[in-house]
């Protein structure tokens, strides 16, 4: 492991609730290593989504601060917060997202255009597209897909353009157990092979034993 490319201290969030206010994280502390494949694990309501939602630029904190790469996230504008998304995170969700009238190959595409970059994905994306095993279903409609080659689409969406780190929220929630396993395999390869940097949530400890390390949430922090 290398040095830490998320540096989280004392990450607080408040929703107000009507006239109430909810605290959805209470001091979290945490770091995570450049290459590293976290495994969040916790009841609902705990703040796992809404910890992602902070390091992914989609919410701003309450209060404490959130590091990627060295940058400070947590004062940013939502432009820069866009930005962030843009440049350093990819997202991958239990719901595929996929869109429906586009192919695969177009639904990996259009990742490409939102970052402003070149439709057709680098030489470098070829391994990734390799590791994942879709090369041969781009040209197929998201219904012609099983769940896990969807997935797998999806996993491709979210790395075309060289995310800093990977966020797969539930990313085998809706798939079988053999599909499950091969999702969470193809995980395991970007991480080993291409050395991405993986923080997944998940509510299965089968799915949390792929990962390097596995922290559990309660109430808003942090209990091992």
């Amino acid at each position: 492991m290398s040095e830490p490319i998320i540096e989280i201290r004392d990450l607080r969030k408040v929703y107000r609730v009507g006239k109430v206010d909810v605290a959805a994280l209470r001091g979290v502390d945490l770091d995570v290593a450049e290459g590293e494949f976290l495994a969040i694990v916790g009841p609902s309501g705990s703040g796992k989504s809404t910890l992602f939602h902070i390091i992914g630029g989609l919410t701003p904190a309450s209060g404490g601060s959130v590091r990627i790469g060295g940058q400070d996230i947590s004062s940013l504008t939502d432009a820069g917060r866009t930005d962030l998304r843009k440049r350093k995170v990819g997202f991958v969700f239990q719901k595929f997202n996929l869109l429906p009238n586009l192919t695969a190959g177009d639904n990996i595409a259009i990742a490409r255009y939102i970052a402003g970059r070149p439709p057709e994905p680098d030489a470098e994306f070829g391994e990734a597209l390799t590791l994942l095993g879709i090369s041969g279903r781009l040209g197929h409609k998201p219904a012609a897909l099983s769940g896990g080659e969807q997935q797998r689409v999806a996993l491709a969406r979210a790395i075309v353009n060289h995310p800093a780190i990977l966020l797969a929220d539930e990313p085998t929630g809706n798939l079988d157990s053999e599909n499950t396993v091969t999702v969470l395999e193809v995980m395991r390869n970007l991480n080993r092979r291409l050395g991405q940097t993986i923080l997944m949530i998940t509510h299965n400890p089968e799915a949390a034993a792929f990962a390097h390390r596995t922290v559990r949430m309660r109430d808003g922090r942090i209990v091992a």
